[in-house]
């Protein structure tokens, strides 16, 4: 008997982790019964995460709030209050890309509404916080976020600035001393990826494209996080880890702003793996299947599918991928084998339209191949 784990991420707007997974294992299963397949769905502070706290902790519960969206409009999102008291807030439900329905605002969007989730748990009652930050919709470098906690960012003329990029690149001046105080137990701040705030691997050259910002955008709104930067560093005295600090450019700069508040920030795979217990159910395995929505260049600087990989190897256990589409310039050569559900299903649209179907195709073939 084959034991197999999945630890697949959710498929960004498409599909959650865990019923990505069970897809895969329903493909798997359809060829070998007799097989053990674990699940153990993951996520790295982006979509899911949220979830991901919810599935594997008894007695988490759902507090409802409702946010100022990237849109401006009122989001209806939720926070997670766990048994011991921590509060997680998580990005992408209230000031995430997804929350836009594929309509992209560059210069507009921000994240207030995260702030008002993250000031809705302490309000709540919170003694500590896990904050989740991909999947975001903006580059306002957290200037909303940090403005909902009482922060103050202000123009040439002393007035409070606009929400979004627009605002960080006219922004004068920053005030901390309003800022609300962590709670006790403090502040972990969950990335998925390892980028500085500025520069060819900043907040803005690397995601900034996907948000919506063309080639002249991305070098202001460059520009405009370097100057920022130098205001909050000025605001927050030397203590502040500063624009280099791996991971402040996560979150359209978010990651930088959460330095600025004193979080800590943390690879948000590797707590999520802890929590679920998946080195433990990999030291067991024969095979490990890892997976996202697109597999690309970004994916090996702390995505699901890369950290997997890598508990797995540490293992000695063999891992496949199963991503919605497998960019021509990503590196998959730490899976066995790799199989793309556009490919599968023949295209994007088609494999959009229907996840669960083709990742029952993927988990059938894998079966038949690995």
């Amino acid at each position: 008997m084959t034991r197999v784990v999945l630890a697949l991420d959710s498929f960004k707007g498409s599909i959650t982790a865990s019923a990505a997974a069970e897809a895969v294992r329903d493909g798997w299963l359809s060829q070998r019964a007799g097989d053990d397949v674990v699940l153990r769905p993951m996520a790295d502070g982006g979509e899911g995460t949220l979830d991901a706290f919810a599935a594997a902790i008894a007695g988490a519960r759902r507090r409802p709030v409702t946010v100022t969206g990237p849109d401006d409009a009122a989001t209806d999102a939720a926070w997670l209050l766990l048994p011991d008291g921590t509060g997680v807030v998580e990005l992408s439900s209230t000031s995430g890309i997804e929350v836009l329905g594929g309509q992209l605002r560059p210069w507009d969007a921000g994240t207030v509404g995260f702030g008002e989730a993250i000031a809705a748990a302490l309000a709540g009652g919170a003694q500590r916080l896990v904050l989740g930050i991909g999947s975001s919709a903006s580059t306002d470098g957290g200037v909303g976020a940090l403005t909902a906690l009482g922060a103050r960012f202000a123009d040439a003329d002393g007035a409070p600035v606009a929400p979004g990029l627009r605002g960080v690149a006219s922004a004068a001046s920053v005030d901390l001393a309003g800022l609300r105080a962590l709670p006790p137990g403090g502040a972990l701040v969950l990335s998925d990826v390892s980028n500085p705030l500025c520069g060819p691997r900043g907040a803005a050259a690397v995601f900034g494209p996907q948000k919506g910002l063309d080639a002249a955008g991305v070098v202001a709104a460059d520009a405009a996080l370097a100057r920022l930067a130098a205001l909050v560093a000025d605001a927050a005295g030397p203590a502040h880890p500063g624009p280099a600090t791996p991971g402040a450019g996560a979150a359209g700069g978010t990651g930088f702003a959460l330095l600025a508040w004193g979080a800590a920030l943390v690879p948000g795979s590797a707590e999520v793996a802890e929590l679920i217990g998946l080195d433990a159910a990999v030291a067991g395995a024969d095979l490990v299947i890892t997976g996202e929505g697109s597999y690309d260049d970004q994916s090996a600087a702390g995505k699901v599918p890369a950290f997997v990989a890598q508990a797995a190897a540490a293992a000695g256990v063999a891992t496949a991928l199963v991503a919605g589409r497998i960019a021509a310039d990503a590196d998959v050569s730490a899976f066995t084998a790799a199989r793309s559900l556009t490919d599968l299903a023949g295209s994007a649209e088609a494999s959009l339209a229907d996840p669960a179907r083709w990742l029952r195709a993927a988990g059938t073939a894998l079966s038949r191949t690995v």
